[in-house]
């Protein structure tokens, strides 16, 4: 990353800051807290280590329900490239599942797994399931078919095919995926805790919201921006390493 860039995104950040601190001084602090009210709202929680244990919550559920939902969504698309009749079948139920408002089914959730971080965990997997199922399954198809048949031809196995042609084919589709899915995956978990939790970032904005605090809600939602700004830099970092070979564009 260059000195440039992140001086620029430096200054955007300054500017938002500048901009929020401004709607402070216009609406006073009932409506918008101050980015420095925040700021010592942060030190606080840190030291009696309320925002660590909430902000755990948050990223345990989200991560577990995200590899329970991911590695399906990644893997089955794959699976059904040699069966096209049952895909085809099976298209139409998959969008229906897509096109299901994920927020509500967490009340059932809650009545089939409790409050507990195993209603956070299926909402986050059911969710990031779709994103990477429909982002893979671009790839699968995107595809071209001579060359399989060119490399079976040739005497190519199944595991070879799959090993040197369609997970080279999909890896980008599915570090895409995963761009999209992580950050939902966080922000997830942050809705379905103010619908129903005892922990959690989400939680931690609900009661602040609820106790007319804005200065808490501020520091729970800059808190989980945080968090999906590092999954966001996590991510870039492992696109870079997994596609060193692609040529850089000029």
């Amino acid at each position: 990353m260059s000195l440039r860039l992140v001086l620029e995104r430096l200054l955007v950040g300054l500017a938002l800051i500048g901009i929020w601190q401004a709607l402070t001084a216009i609406y006073g602090v009932t409506w918008f807290s101050s980015p420095l009210r925040v700021a010592l709202r942060i030190v606080a929680w840190l030291e009696n280590g309320q925002l660590e244990r909430n902000a755990w919550a948050t990223l345990q559920a989200a991560l577990l329900g995200f590899v329970l939902g991911a590695v399906p969504g990644c893997l089955l698309p794959i699976a059904l490239r040699r069966l096209p009749v049952l895909a085809a079948v099976l298209d139409p139920f998959f969008i229906a599942g897509y096109a299901v408002p994920k927020l509500a089914l967490a009340p059932l959730l809650v009545v089939w797994f409790g409050v507990g971080i195993w209603s956070k965990v299926a909402l986050v997997g059911s969710l990031s399931f779709f994103l990477m199922l429909f982002q893979v399954q671009a790839g699968v198809r995107g595809i071209d078919p001579k060359l399989v048949r060119m490399a079976e031809v040739l005497g190519a196995t199944e595991a070879q095919v799959a090993r040197r042609i369609v997970w080279p084919a999909t890896i980008p589709y599915m570090l895409a995926g995963l761009r999209i899915a992580l950050p939902f995956a966080i922000g997830g978990t942050a809705v379905a805790e103010m619908v129903s939790a005892n922990r959690g970032l989400g939680y931690l904005i609900q009661a602040a919201s609820m106790s007319f605090d804005p200065t808490g809600s501020f520091t729970a939602i800059v808190t989980l921006t945080t968090l999906v700004a590092a999954a966001n830099l996590l991510v870039g970092r492992i696109e870079r390493g997994l596609l060193a070979w692609r040529p850089r564009a000029a």
